[in-house]
């Protein structure tokens, strides 16, 4: 079933992205702070994702290095400040490619009834150009993609457990 998305302007500087899986919350949590899983779902399909670092503590750092057919790559990395598994991950995201505009990420997973997760992002940008910004690179969109893939990789997973 793919992943039924949201996407709500709450303020200048503020976006909320909410997104329903067919899934349990701990399965959730695994496929975001697992390094080998990451590659599977993360980002759109027409790149390949490599994770160069993930230490999923506070403090710990992260990147991910996305390639296209062409092969050019494009770099996001951040920083996480609070985990609390399975529960709550706040940490920073920056896209190497416009450097210092940085958003701070909120992720809250709610288990629903039926072994269903919500997946809540509150996104944080330091301006309202910054919101913007990221709004016509065409995120909505490549959202929606990775939540659809990762909707896959999860029916697989509960599949095999």
């Amino acid at each position: 079933m793919p992943a039924k998305s949201k996407f709500v302007r709450k303020s200048e500087r503020e976006l909320v992205t909410t997104h329903t899986f067919d899934a349990p919350r701990e399965l959730v949590w695994k496929a975001w702070t697992d390094p080998k899983l990451i590659p599977k779902w993360w980002g759109p399909r027409r790149y390949s994702t490599v994770v160069d670092k993930m230490d999923v503590r506070p403090g710990g750092r992260w990147r991910f290095v996305q390639r296209d057919a062409e092969g050019n790559e494009y770099g996001f990395h951040g920083e996480y400040r609070e985990v609390v598994p399975p529960r709550r991950l706040v940490g920073t995201f920056e896209y190497e490619g416009m450097p210092g505009h940085i958003s701070v990420e909120t992720l809250v997973l709610e288990e629903l009834p039926g072994g269903r997760t919500r997946w809540v992002t509150r996104s944080v940008f330091d301006t309202p150009e910054d919101r913007d910004g990221m709004l016509s690179s065409g995120m909505e969109d490549g959202m929606r993609e990775t939540m659809d893939r990762l909707a896959e990789l999860l029916q697989g997973m509960k599949a095999r457990a």
